[in-house]
């Protein structure tokens, strides 16, 4: 006779998881200059730069500020300054103030728009609450707080009020947005992960649904070009995954099934220009369906770029792809893309209002961030996405002694986001290695169902399961893969 087991099983509830002016002078007895071409002959240049996951790292404003400051240069001030989402969850210094820094910065830097991730929800209520815990309290509270500071408009077309079925119209935040650059007409779509429902704490995500982004894209697309866009750029927290940035028409480093792949390839043609991307925490700089897409990984370690040149006739053509850019100051750093800390031919300077920013935020952190917790490690505590790891196992030990009732404990990989340093153990180490509001969610399954949970993340490449209380063994046998729990 089978014995059917039954486990209680506890889980966090993962939230898983960038004018030129002067006078001139003609010298006196020189050949007169050859007569310029009207400037409506001329096609115009356009920049877009994008960013994406910041998770509330501000250190690395002031250094990009530097970036930015040279290009508006450069390019006569035709910078398009687009982000793709997840600005503030993740730190210290953004999360005891809900992000309010991170806006602060992103308004300093000029910013023309910025999409919803899904961690924007992470916050929920304004105060210290991260879900309602009594009546009045509103859900999406400390996100429109953050909307309302922002000098530029949040973006969610495809995020919809479950009652009306349209995108949600909250102060500052609305489904695209009309830019003049340069005297470019630009339009701006924001749409954020299918999947963000789940990606975020249910509770603060109560009344809403999410509408296909493909479909979102398109409508809003043709919208914006009956209003005069010559220009239509996306923002987009939903991404993709490409190893390599040599040729941009070469997509075989690139995974298809990648979301944002796939939402590329079902737009229509010449719907959409640039699209911005995020979410994945990976790089892009690809041609997808004649659509550039730039993806610059996360906390802002990169930033992405793209070039086009608009005709007078009103027709936009590709110039360039530029690969992920590195934030880099220091000239000992080797990294390929660095040039000694050099942009565009001029050294970065750091943007000083941006470092003053910082500096405030991070002093408001530190009284926390370096509060003792009495433990020394005798050696770092490894984290690992991928495989299985000492600080997985560490946090799952640690969510069975929290919730005695559980008989097994599984975290995924993806929320362990740094690894604990060797020494005094401070309670910003601990914080930044889960930075995120995860919960306990408790759940009774059948043994056969907590099998096939651990077989499909076997076989895919969404962070690895630490598991506590259990130890499961995987093989394969005849081209499938069977688990065994004990």
């Amino acid at each position: 006779m089978k014995t059917e087991h039954r486990y209680l099983l506890l889980s966090a509830a993962v939230l898983f998881a960038s004018a030129c002016s002067g006078s001139e002078r003609t010298p006196v007895d020189t050949p007169a200059p050859p007569i310029a071409k009207p400037a409506s002959s001329l096609p115009k240049a356009l920049s877009v730069v994008g960013t994406n996951d910041l998770h509330g790292h501000i250190e690395m404003l002031p250094l990009f500020g530097g970036y930015l400051n040279i290009l508006r240069e450069h390019k006569q001030d035709a910078v398009l300054l687009i982000d793709g989402g997840d600005m503030f969850q993740g730190t210290l210094e953004s999360n005891l103030q809900e992000g309010a820094p991170i806006v602060e910065a992103y308004n300093k830097l000029g910013y023309h728009a910025a999409t919803i991730g899904n961690h924007e929800f992470d916050f929920g209520p304004v105060g210290e609450d991260a879900t309602v815990q009594s009546e009045g309290q509103d859900p999406r509270g400390a996100l429109k707080a953050r909307a309302a500071q922002a000098n530029f408009p949040f973006l969610g077309a495809n995020i919809l009020d479950s009652e009306n079925r349209e995108p949600v119209a909250w102060p500052n935040v609305r489904p695209t947005a009309m830019a003049r650059v340069a005297g470019i007409e630009v339009g701006i779509i924001g749409v954020s992960t299918f999947e963000t429902p789940s990606v975020t704490l249910a509770a603060n995500f109560v009344g809403l649904s999410m509408h296909p982004l493909a479909d979102t894209i398109a409508a809003q697309a043709e919208a914006l070009r009956s209003q005069g866009a010559q220009v239509i750029v996306v923002a987009a927290h939903a991404g993709g995954d490409c190893k390599h940035f040599d040729d941009s028409t070469d997509i075989s480093s690139c995974s298809p099934e990648q979301e944002i792949m796939l939402v590329a390839n079902q737009l229509p043609t010449k719907a959409v220009d640039v699209i911005v991307a995020g979410h994945t925490h990976r790089g892009m700089a690809h041609q997808i369906n004649g659509i550039a897409i730039i993806e610059s990984y996360s906390y802002g370690a990169a930033f992405g770029r793209v070039d086009l040149l608009i005709a007078p006739t009103g027709e936009t053509s590709l110039q360039t792809i530029h690969p992920p850019r590195s934030l880099c100051l220091d000239k000992k750093d080797k990294r390929p893309d660095c040039d000694a800390g050099s942009y565009e031919g001029k050294p970065v300077q750091a943007d000083e209002e941006l470092a003053a920013l910082a500096k405030v935020a991070a002093g408001f952190a530190a009284k926390i961030r370096s509060k003792p917790l009495g433990i020394e490690l005798t050696g770092p505590v490894l984290r690992s996405r991928s495989d299985a790891s000492a600080l997985g196992n560490l946090f799952v030990d640690l969510m069975l002694a929290a919730q005695p009732k559980a008989d097994v404990a599984i975290n995924n990989g993806g929320s362990l986001r740094a690894s604990l340093p060797q020494g005094n153990l401070l309670y910003g180490d601990l914080f930044e290695a889960m930075p995120f509001d995860n919960r306990f969610a408790l759940v009774t399954l059948r043994g056969q169902t907590l099998k096939k949970l651990i077989a499909s993340n076997l076989r895919a490449d969404r962070g690895n399961l630490s598991i506590a209380g259990m130890r499961a063994k995987a093989s394969c046998k005849q081209g499938d893969l069977a688990v065994t729990l004990t």
